[in-house]
């Protein structure tokens, strides 16, 4: 019988606030000198008192909506008590009965397949220090303790390794979009545990998991996922499937889990309420505040993008995935649209753009997702760091769109903005990068061409296709690649009957 995989993820997002979740310490010390972005509240001193960040908050709520959960009338926070050397407290400031949210769920697409995964929970925490191995010791810098968390609890709805990766990459998406994190898994703004456990198929129990912790890159929770099928796989043919839960960790040099203790139950924790802290309440004013300052999601975005602008679903999922790339495009959308209006009068401009939007579209995102970002990976330039403008980017697309330049012109008019930032038009006349016109000039440069290369005009006469190409080539290499292609190559058939 085949074996069907149960997977669940619990996610840790760092938030970007700009204070600790309980003190007034700098968020950002991770990127600082060890210990020195700490006060007595976050190194657990006796007799301090924790206060709550608003921010924090705001964002958790913000996120739990976006996740389409339920945000509890009424939340408080609890203390889980463990002992870890980077846990100054002995407990961590957690919440448990009472999140912030409940429920949700998070859509993605896999081979063209919609799935919903189900959310268990949302709600907020504090961070622990970290731990610096050395040969002969082991140091803690606290500068990450108290760093506000937002732990995100999926139910087991996962199937396979690739949907986990989709998943993560897609709850990434969302929270860059919301601005609360830039939930980088390699820079540890995520941090992820995967939970995962075997049943033949059709069966509706749940056996022992297996939780893996630390998962730090999306091809990391894939990998050791799969690693996790095989071995549980194992175990199950020769009848020894597991009987407790367990926590393993990722070796990613020996690309293998290991163990690393029989997982903790609930009572363990010995979770009970914050005496320090007050209770939250979540009026529907306060809700409501919150609502009207989310953004549009990723995917009521690609859902716009495809029926408004008539992107291709490929061409979306490049665009959706970086916001500013997004914004970027929409800007040029508009600015071609509203040429096509201050072009002719406003009904016939809109009457021009409904008829012609389809061919837009095809050119932005050809020239945006094929050459642009191109040269941005290959000079590491963001979105945000263009010297284009989207106005530019417009009006290059109004040059290509009635072949001002043809293609090989088009590159290096935007070679040039790319470099300088300069308007397209000033560009071409400056470089003198316009496509040639003139067919009598055209003529002329054929008939060079066709009496300087006399073997192969005779090589095409005798049917070899190749020759014209090269004929072509010679034509083009003279014109400077400023002749129109389709042109040359008529002219040149019509001149070799």
């Amino acid at each position: 019988m085949k074996y069907q995989a149960i997977i669940g993820l619990e996610i840790h997002v760092q938030l970007s606030t700009q204070s600790k979740m309980f003190c007034s310490c700098d968020n950002a010390g991770e990127d600082k000198k060890p210990n020195t972005t700490i006060c007595p509240i976050c190194t657990g001193q006796p007799g301090t008192l924790p206060v709550i960040n608003q921010k924090a908050v705001d964002w958790a709520v913000m996120s739990a909506l976006a996740l389409q959960g339920q945000i509890s009338e009424k939340s408080h926070f609890d203390r889980k008590s463990y002992f870890y050397p980077d846990l100054p407290k002995g407990y961590q400031i957690s919440q448990y009965s009472e999140p912030i949210g409940k429920g949700g769920f998070l859509q993605i697409k896999l081979r063209g397949e919609k799935r919903k995964i189900r959310l268990e929970r949302l709600h907020l925490e504090e961070d622990t220090g970290k731990l610096i191995h050395q040969k002969e010791k082991t140091l803690v810098d606290f500068n990450r303790a108290g760093s506000p968390l937002m732990e995100i609890v999926t139910e087991p709805d996962i199937k396979s390794p690739e949907e986990a990766r989709i998943f993560l990459q897609e709850l990434r998406l969302i929270m860059r979009y919301l601005g609360v994190s830039d939930a980088d898994m390699e820079k540890g703004h995520m941090r992820c545990d995967a939970n995962i456990s075997l049943r033949f198929e059709g069966d509706k129990k749940l056996y022992p998991k297996t939780e893996i912790k630390n998962l730090n890159s999306f091809k990391s929770v894939e990998k050791a996922l799969s690693y996790e099928i095989k071995r549980q796989t194992s175990l199950w043919d020769e009848k020894k499937a597991p009987k407790n839960q367990s926590t393993r960790g990722w070796d990613d040099k020996k690309q293998v889990t290991i163990l690393q203790r029989i997982k903790e139950a609930v009572h363990d924790y010995r979770y009970f309420p914050e005496p320090d802290l007050p209770p939250l309440e979540f009026t529907d004013k306060y809700l409501n505040k919150i609502k009207s300052k989310m953004p549009e999601m990723p995917t009521d975005k690609r859902k716009r993008f495809s029926e408004k602008f008539f992107f291709k679903d490929k061409d979306i999922k490049i665009i959706v995935s970086d916001l500013d790339l997004a914004g970027y495009t929409e800007c040029i959308i508009t600015e071609l649209k509203n040429w096509l209006q201050a072009e002719s009068s406003t009904d016939e401009g809109l009457y021009q753009w409904e008829q012609n939007k389809e061919k837009f579209s095809h050119l932005v995102a050809n020239w945006l997702i094929n050459r642009l970002l191109a040269l941005m990976h290959e000079s590491n330039v963001k979105v945000k760091d263009l010297k284009i403008t989207p106005e530019n980017f417009a009006e290059f697309i109004k040059i290509v769109y009635n072949q001002r330049v043809n293609k090989h012109g088009a590159n290096k008019v935007l070679e040039e903005m790319f470099k300088t930032g300069g308007d397209p038009s000033n560009i071409i006349e400056e470089k003198n990068l316009g496509t040639i016109e003139d067919e009598d000039k055209l003529s002329s440069v054929i008939d060079e061409v066709i009496e300087e290369n006399q073997s192969a005009v005779q090589e095409y006469l005798n049917g070899k296709e190749a020759a014209l190409k090269f004929l072509l080539g010679q034509v083009m290499k003279k014109t400077k690649g400023q002749a129109d292609h389709k042109v040359v190559r008529q002219l040149l058939i019509h001149k070799l009957k």
